[in-house]
């Protein structure tokens, strides 16, 4: 899973499984979320398209919106994997580890 930060234009902070780069056109993506500031200097995350169809697998983001792309911080893709991982972890939420 290549979890990565992408810089919109927009400022929004997205996380998501970078799929690919289209050259220069496109960059493919999965499982956007947008970081989302709180208090005491927190972070929450929201989705980043919530109204996208449940069986959207991968998005196609044009590159002239993105300012970089770049490595998160470790808590960063560690709570991302949490959120994603099809794995439930200890601590989580008492499912069976499959």
């Amino acid at each position: 899973m290549n979890v990565q930060l992408i810089k919109m234009q927009t400022g929004e902070d997205v996380v998501a499984e970078l799929i690919r780069i289209e050259g220069r056109d496109s960059v493919v993506i999965r499982n956007p979320i947008v970081m989302v500031p709180q208090a005491g200097g927190q972070v929450g995350f929201g989705p980043w398209s919530p109204f996208l169809a449940d069986d959207v697998d991968e998005l196609s983001v044009s590159r002239s919106h993105v300012v970089y792309i770049s490595d998160a911080k470790e808590a960063v893709v560690e709570n991302y994997k949490q959120i994603f991982s099809p794995i439930i972890t200890p601590g989580g939420s008492g499912k069976i580890i499959t």
